[in-house]
């Protein structure tokens, strides 16, 4: 069997994630990187065992010896390189966000509605084994129709800093950036519903409290605590079409007692907690019953997150499997995430049509 050949553009911190995966898969052979910092384009790919290393990425989409490509570049770039990548006849794996506007994401859904290429988004923790697990107790109507959800990210200090902290580069603060993560986990196990409506809030009250010095964070190598244009608090309700609703909260500062994430999904014959450990809740025989799956994790890991991720990129290219993330489900998203900032700029409540 042939092997899938791919090419990474972007060396940063989640391209090593990628290139990690991508390494240890035996149906994979790691042709390029590409990085607008040669140096470091050379040293990844050497490191990876990557064949070539490329400062423009347009000479790796033009690299007719490369099937798929995934995108670990800046937000702001996402939408470029998807569209760019499509065009040149490559299957694409795109970082969350699919793109920092819905403008941008809906230009790449056109792309991708004109191709024949498998596109995908970066949704990790789809991939994650507690998650796949509850997603087969869900779509076995083991809980019934799910009609509210809960997701929650929340860091006491951990602005990264960087071009995380700029907006026209970012997009967004935490919404776009953890938020993300755990709106996408509720809405994609509870079936992807449209969207009908978003009330949301975003505050920067705290910044990036860079006089907190007795607590480590990630900072990225750029890391300037005088420069700082994205929310640090972003809140919503969400309503869907067939009457479901989600509630979201998500923080890069806040004055909390611990840092958190929850996500949990609600049906009428059972409930379930997916982080930060899989529960499943229902009732059996007119007693409540608290439900544990024996798996190797219930809880998001990791590595193991990104070799399935990866797994599922190269199945759905190489025509084995259907991709668990496609493009149309991180427009949606995007979509949603939009409509957020729209109601906390406006101070209303936006009906998404």
């Amino acid at each position: 069997m042939s092997k899938f050949r791919v090419g990474v553009i972007g060396a940063g911190s989640i391209a090593q994630s990628h290139l990690t995966a991508y390494s240890e898969n035996p149906d994979v052979e790691l042709i390029a990187v590409a990085d607008i910092n040669l140096e470091r384009a050379q040293s990844v790919a050497e490191k990876y065992g990557a064949h070539r290393a490329y400062a423009d990425p347009q000479e790796l989409l033009a690299d007719p010896e490369i099937d798929g490509v995934s995108i670990c570049t800046w937000n702001n770039s996402h939408a470029t390189w998807a569209i760019a990548a499509i065009e040149a006849g490559k299957h694409v794996l795109v970082e969350k966000p699919i793109a920092r506007t819905l403008e941008e994401a809906e230009e790449i859904q056109r792309t991708v509605d004109a191709s024949d290429r498998v596109v995908q988004v970066g949704f990790v923790r789809r991939h994650s084994a507690n998650c796949q697990v509850l997603k087969s107790f869900i779509d076995a109507d083991e809980l019934g129709e799910i009609y509210y959800a809960k997701a929650s990210c929340i860091r006491r200090v951990g602005n990264p800093g960087g071009w995380f902290a700029d907006k026209e580069i970012a997009g967004g603060g935490p919404l776009l950036d953890i938020g993300i993560h755990v709106l996408d986990l509720c809405w994609y196990l509870m079936g992807s519903p449209k969207v009908v409506s978003v009330s949301g809030n975003t505050y920067d009250r705290l910044g990036n409290r860079a006089n907190v010095t007795t607590m480590p964070r990630y900072t990225v190598a750029d890391y300037d605590p005088t420069k700082n244009t994205v929310e640090d608090l972003a809140n919503a309700v969400i309503r869907f079409e067939n009457g479901a609703s989600l509630l979201l909260d998500c923080s890069y500062s806040l004055h909390a007692t611990r840092d958190s994430i929850d996500v949990s999904v609600y049906g009428e014959k059972g409930g379930a907690e997916l982080e930060p450990a899989l529960h499943i809740a229902t009732e059996m025989h007119d007693s409540v019953v608290n439900i544990e799956p024996q798996i190797a994790s219930r809880t998001f890991e990791f590595v193991p997150g990104f070799a399935n991720e990866i797994q599922n990129f190269v199945d759905a290219g190489l025509g084995r499997a259907e991709s668990v993330a496609p493009a149309w489900h991180g427009v949606e998203i995007v979509r949603i995430l939009e409509g957020i900032y729209e109601s906390a700029r406006t101070g209303r409540e936006v009906t998404m049509s």
